[in-house]
């Protein structure tokens, strides 16, 4: 890898974990930068629907999507590095998932913009769409969950994700933004996708000639 891609990620990295960090001692900033439908729509404050993706509700909160973003973005970084060159594959890659974070957002944007009591925040939305654009490049490498030693391909941790994500988003009372974590991955999917055509080819050729281990 060239030194800016690894330097972009790494930004992307250190910047949400020392704007969280802020955000925990300063409830003044943190309730500025959230995500609150009502206030954006009310005072276009509209820059809420990305400043919530850098802050984050607790150190678990925030270990959580750093941990996973720091394993899959330097891998579709490198993607779009070799595909676009050093520098605009870098800036591309920093765009895709700025703009998954207000693409994650802008559901509950629209569902929520009379309502003050909700608001949300985390890089969940930006984070999927990273783990998603993997998906895409790399359907069949095996990923680990937290606690189960058990290798499972991508496509298939990635299709129950999205059942779940869509299922807990019609019938969570938890508080979670579970549509952000949807609708980022089918963005980074998407968009990915669009960027790089010849990935979907590729991605069915290796969904084809999978097999299972057992």
């Amino acid at each position: 890898m060239g030194g800016i891609n690894i330097s972009v990620s790494l930004a992307i990295l250190v910047i949400t974990i020392i704007i969280s960090v802020l955000g925990f001692n300063n409830p003044t900033l943190q309730a500025k930068l959230l995500h609150n439908p009502f206030l954006a729509n009310k005072n276009k404050e509209y820059y809420r629907l990305l400043s919530s993706g850098f802050i984050h509700n607790g150190l678990s909160h925030l270990g959580f999507n750093m941990l996973t973003f720091f394993f899959f973005g330097g891998v579709v970084e490198q993607v779009y590095v070799q595909n676009y060159g050093d520098v605009w594959g870098s800036v591309i890659f920093l765009g895709v998932y700025l703009v998954a974070i207000v693409i994650s957002d802008l559901p509950t944007f629209f569902k929520y913009k009379d309502m003050p009591a909700y608001s949300s925040l985390g890089a969940s939305g930006g984070v999927s769409a990273i783990v998603f654009a993997s998906i895409l490049f790399q359907p069949t490498n095996d990923l680990f969950l937290l606690l189960i030693p058990i290798p499972i391909p991508a496509f298939i941790l990635g299709t129950v994700y999205v059942i779940y994500s869509y299922y807990q988003s019609k019938n969570s009372s938890d508080n979670i933004n579970h549509s952000a974590h949807l609708y980022g991955a089918v963005a980074g999917f998407v968009i990915s996708a669009i960027l790089i055509p010849s990935s979907v080819s590729d991605f069915f050729v290796q969904l084809s000639n999978y097999r299972l281990p057992f």
